[in-house]
């Protein structure tokens, strides 16, 4: 499975919340502190790893604050597991 995270520009978030929202993990939560403009930004609160990094979150935020990054494990890794596994 693929695993994500992403990376939030707090000084420009102005928690709407709508990423928050999108989240099918529910990972992301507003922060406790204000960023510089007096907004409470988004945060990933993500302890058990479970960001797809399925890209939802930056897909509905009005203002370009999220960057996803995703890793996805290469086939030749998988092929070698599945071999492993078989053999």
């Amino acid at each position: 499975m693929a695993r994500g995270r992403i990376v939030i520009d707090v000084e420009r978030c102005k928690g709407c919340e709508l990423c928050r929202d999108a989240c099918p993990k529910d990972v992301i939560k507003l922060a406790d502190i204000f960023n510089s403009k007096g907004y409470r930004p988004i945060i990933l609160l993500d302890p058990e790893h479970d960001c797809t990094g399925c890209a939802l979150c930056a897909v509905v935020c009005p203002d370009g604050c999220i960057t996803v990054y995703r890793d996805v494990p290469s086939r030749t890794r998988e092929a070698r597991g599945h071999a492993q596994a078989i053999a």
